[in-house]
């Protein structure tokens, strides 16, 4: 199988649903289901996707994510439990790519794997081939690195690509649910929180001075858009 997916969850009738659906789209699919084994096979194994439940014995998901995100750039998608919106908007904040919300779909489960998948392989992204080059920023599309006064600049997959996004429209002004329908490739939630999220921890790794910022800037009332003098 081309592609392998880790799910760490404590539902392990859920846990073995998900594999066998992931199986029959050619996708392998590894099983944890405590905090402490899904982190302990995040650094043994090439994933592509993580599935991270949030409310896990031993470590909780959140903290898994934070772990996971002092190392590697691997898309999480984050499931968590009704209502708690708390925990969406934290797990965002830590370098979630994406969450779904219990209970769900599993086809919509499988939907939001497949696009993960695909947005975050090399080889199929044929379209980024080349570079660009900004006022001290570089982006390679093909490498999905980006570098910023010749410092490699360490992204996740969901900050590059809402990054390149605003980037290849310098100067366009969008609002909230234009970057999360194009960015999220999916319906817009009315969560302006999780864009003002993710624009600010981006900010934070990119910008020379995150609260005064030269390349996101901020449309009051309407949204955000990439600096055309960059």
């Amino acid at each position: 199988m081309e592609h392998s997916i880790l799910v760490v969850d404590d539902d392990k009738e859920l846990c073995r649903l998900i594999k066998k659906c992931a199986e029959k789209e050619n996708v392998s699919a590894e099983l944890a289901h405590s905090g402490i084994d899904g982190l302990n096979m995040v650094k043994q194994g090439n994933h592509q996707l993580i599935v991270l439940d949030v409310m896990l014995p031993e470590m909780s998901g959140l903290d898994v994510l934070s772990e996971i995100r002092k190392s590697s750039t691997v898309p999480v998608l984050m499931l968590t439990a009704k209502g708690d919106e708390i925990d969406k908007v934290t797990g965002l904040r830590l370098g979630a790519d994406d969450y779904l919300t219990k209970p769900f779909s599993i086809h919509e489960l499988m939907a939001r794997i497949d696009s993960l998948i695909r947005r975050y392989t090399v080889f199929n992204q044929p379209l980024q081939e080349d570079t660009m080059n900004l006022k001290n920023m570089v982006i390679d599309k093909s490498n999905r690195t980006v570098c910023v006064n010749g410092e490699q600049i360490d992204l996740t997959g969901k900050e590059f690509d809402l990054l390149l996004f605003l980037a290849t429209s310098k100067g366009r002004v969008f609002t909230k649910k234009q970057i999360y329908t194009q960015v999220w490739n999916g319906e817009y939630a009315y969560d302006d929180n999780n864009i003002m999220s993710f624009i600010s921890k981006l900010r934070k790794k990119i910008e020379p001075d995150a609260d005064h910022p030269f390349y996101i800037l901020t449309v009051h009332g309407v949204g955000y858009r990439f600096n055309k003098e960059a």
